[in-house]
């Protein structure tokens, strides 16, 4: 996949005002996709708020495993690091969070006025874009607080947010990181919808996409379109295809009735349909990537 212009000048402002903004705060959430909890969560951030009180949400856990969401919270924890599932889009799932955020300012509270201090606790929200950072905002707060969408990065500006808890929280945009140490980590953010669909190939991205889901969860993709190894096989000679992915996409498009003018498989639609089902969940809980052992990258 092209390294392409995935990073606009609004996203460098940002982390600017980010990194000024941490000395305002006592707490830093982030928000993470719990499809891809490694590839979700800047680096950067994880550098700089070393001293800060971190609470980690994975959200639309709903779309993802849930024994792997159990694996990367138990690693969490055993990395010292308080972290919860959530899907945002459902208020009962929220009364964790807002027991977390209690108890936690409570705590600093406690210490402030130990030492004379008197202040509310400040808390700053991140994540990247369209992770649903705004739906979890405006669940927390009990109303409409933040823009919300699905186009990558439509909160902007900066604003203060009084939660239920006590907490004041500190929006941010959505934003992602100059630079991936790990490559896979872009394709991943790509696959969630978390770049804008413009800046890459789709059929490729779904290519790849159909390849790991194989990988991870064998079956899943020609089960859910009614697809057979022997359709996969015929796909692959008809057209002469170099992969049993590119199989599967084509027998995808047949089946769904994608077709193009000569009655050729539409591929383009075809990517686009398995990439919308991923999104939406249609596919059924998936996660894309598996937890390390020894909490070694997660800390």
């Amino acid at each position: 996949m092209n390294p392409y212009h995935w990073y606009p000048g609004h996203m460098t402002k940002a982390i600017r005002m980010m990194k000024e903004n941490l000395t305002l705060v006592d707490m830093i959430i982030e928000v993470l996709d719990a499809r891809i909890p490694l590839s979700s969560r800047n680096p950067d951030l994880a550098s700089l708020g070393k001293n800060k009180l971190r609470l980690l949400l994975l959200n639309k856990a709903d779309l993802a495993d849930v024994e792997a969401t159990r694996a990367w919270i138990k690693s969490y924890e055993e990395a010292g690091i308080t972290a919860l599932p959530l899907c945002a889009k459902e208020a009962g799932k929220l009364r964790t969070v807002n027991e977390a955020l209690r108890r936690i300012a409570e705590e600093k509270t406690k210490k402030d006025n130990a030492r004379g201090m008197r202040r509310e606790v400040r808390t700053m929200i991140c994540g990247i874009p369209n992770v649903g950072k705004s739906t979890v905002i405006n669940a927390l707060a009990g109303r409409a607080s933040a823009k919300t969408g699905n186009k990558p990065g439509v909160t902007k500006g900066k604003q203060w947010i009084s939660l239920s808890s006590g907490i004041q929280m500190l929006d941010t945009p959505g934003v992602l990181w100059p630079k991936f140490e790990d490559p896979l980590s872009g394709e991943h953010l790509a696959m969630i919808g978390s770049m804008n669909d413009e800046n890459f190939d789709k059929a490729d991205l779904a290519i790849r996409l159909i390849h790991l889901i194989e990988e991870l969860y064998p079956g899943r993709i020609p089960e859910k379109y009614g697809i057979s190894e022997e359709q996969i096989e015929q796909m692959i000679e008809a057209y002469h295809l170099f992969n049993r992915e590119g199989g599967i996409l084509y027998a995808t498009a047949r089946n769904r009735n994608l077709i193009k003018r000569k009655a050729e498989p539409d591929y383009d639609r075809a990517s686009a349909l398995i990439l919308d089902d991923f999104r939406s969940g249609k596919l059924g809980g998936l996660t894309l990537e598996v937890c390390p052992t020894g909490g070694s990258k997660i800390g």
